[in-house]
């Protein structure tokens, strides 16, 4: 994969931009892609009209390599443009660098969160773009709607020489994974993983330490990972939430999430630490 410069975040276009744009365009959550043999590529375009494609919403996302980038959805059943594609972003994973993968999951969460905004949640009056910041503003109530994000714990247990990993029933066959659960109201994301441990598997945990944080755009999660250590407890998989869940060595791990996932690197993470102290 290529590197890019970071990725600069802008809720309108910078006066005087013009020229093609990296055009993010969405049939419900599908994008619109062109492959080129081992990789994918994104249109960069005037505009979609150009490819005969009429939006039925736009957003302006922000400046990648001083390319601007926009975020537009179209109808159902619109046919894809001679030579492309609608493809799901985890199809996409492998195809793109890390910057334009990390680019289509926001775009496809501002597509989403603007699509279901179109009105007042509290009056049902359509709402309007509010000047200035990425949110949808209501003129009769003045009810503010911005993009939501549901943040999720992610936890990895470790006892000893080994981890605590599990399945639930909707993993592929065989895959294990961390533990993983949503934040409460009125949680702090310690008292969310203390708790959704000992809910999913019966387990007490200590030592707490934050690992590293992704947008999870399957819709709009933000996973936050920490590892922790086994404190008290037997492993007993909560009904219907864990299919299975045990302690694994190194030497006998079951299939692990793929890469694209911060489950993976918190897994091989620990797996890299552990190896490194035997």
């Amino acid at each position: 994969m290529t590197s890019r410069d970071p990725f600069r975040p802008l809720v309108t276009a910078p006066e005087g931009a013009s020229g093609p744009a990296l055009w993010f365009a969405f049939q419900g959550s599908q994008l619109l892609i062109r492959r080129e043999q081992d990789r994918a590529v994104v249109p960069e375009l005037i505009h979609p009209r150009k490819l005969g494609l009429e939006p039925l919403r736009e957003q302006y996302l922000g400046v990648l390599d001083g390319t601007g980038c926009y975020a537009c959805e179209v109808a159902a059943g619109v046919a894809p443009p001679e030579g492309m594609a609608w493809t799901g972003l985890r199809g996409l994973f492998g195809l793109v660098d890390d910057a334009l993968f990390a680019l289509a999951g926001r775009a496809v969460q501002v597509m989403d969160w603007d699509r279901s905004h179109q009105y007042c949640g509290r009056c049902g009056t359509p709402t309007v773009v509010k000047a200035g910041e990425r949110a949808r503003e209501c003129p009769s109530c003045g009810q503010t709607h911005y993009p939501r994000i549901a943040p999720a714990v992610m936890a990895l247990v470790r006892k000893g020489d080994e981890l605590l990993l599990a399945r639930s029933p909707h993993f592929p066959p065989g895959m294990h994974s961390a533990l993983a659960g949503f934040v409460e109201p009125g949680e702090s994301l310690e008292q969310c993983l203390q708790r959704e441990v000992l809910e999913e598997v019966g387990i007490e945990v200590t030592n707490l330490r934050y690992f590293s944080s992704q947008p999870w755009p399957f819709p709009h999660s933000l996973m936050i990972a920490f590892n922790c250590d086994y404190a008290a407890g037997e492993i007993v998989p909560e009904p219907g939430e864990i299919e299975a869940a045990g302690w694994f060595d190194l030497d006998h791990l079951p299939v692990l999430p793929n890469r694209i996932s911060i489950a993976r690197r918190l897994i091989d993470a620990a797996i890299a630490q552990m190896r490194g102290e035997r």
